[in-house]
């Protein structure tokens, strides 16, 4: 599983390197796309068994995710401004255990708290896993959690904070799932720190 990991997440970082290199070169109108952030962190995985966490019953007993993230800047287009101006979020969660990992692809959002340095982020897009399809449902922390489809949603919130104009914090929780597309869908939900850079 780590194996496979490894090449979701070297397959992510040469698409990024190609779009960029794309971007410089084009007089297109997509030639918005620009790395806008660096970001990597340390996960806990599996803290909850569904989409919406209860705080009184997450499960930080595996600290054992390693994620990292690029956003890019999308083109000035009137369909990207009607969308609130989203960064393109190109990253994924490796699990060191052998657990469930994934590289996902999705839309990321942010918003200021009023003129303070604190934001909140929100992120829904797809993601691809290397984990099992089928199988007995999980009954303790550990176990493989079947997700019915290879190919998921991926959603995210987080509260961070700027610690000047460049650097950030953010606490996220991430979750992969079918939406019931697909039986079974026990989806997976991942919840740590992380700390970016803005490079735009």
């Amino acid at each position: 599983m780590i194996g496979t990991a490894r090449r979701l997440a070297v397959a992510s970082g040469v698409l990024v390197l190609g779009m960029a290199a794309h971007a410089e070169e084009s007089d297109s109108p997509w030639t918005g796309f620009a790395v806008s952030d660096l970001r990597a962190g340390v996960f806990a995985h599996d803290v909850y068994g569904n989409w919406i966490p209860n705080p009184l019953e997450l499960d930080f007993s595996q600290i054992e995710d390693i994620h990292a993230e690029v956003l890019l800047l999308l083109p000035e287009l009137d369909a990207v401004r009607w969308m609130g101006s989203p960064k393109l979020n190109l990253g994924g969660t490796v699990n060191l255990d052998g657990q469930e990992s994934h590289a996902h692809l999705a839309l990321t959002w942010q918003v200021p708290v009023f003129d303070t340095p604190g934001f909140v982020e929100a992120s829904i897009g797809g993601a691809v896993h290397n984990g099992i399809l089928t199988g007995p449902p999980p009954t303790a922390p550990g176990m493989a959690r079947p997700l019915g489809s290879r190919f998921l949603f991926y959603t995210s919130l987080g509260i961070g904070v700027n610690f000047n104009e460049n650097a950030y914090g953010l606490l996220s929780y991430e979750h992969i799932s079918n939406a019931e597309l697909a039986s079974p869908n026990f989806g997976v939900s991942n919840l740590g720190i992380k700390l970016g850079i803005r490079l735009d």
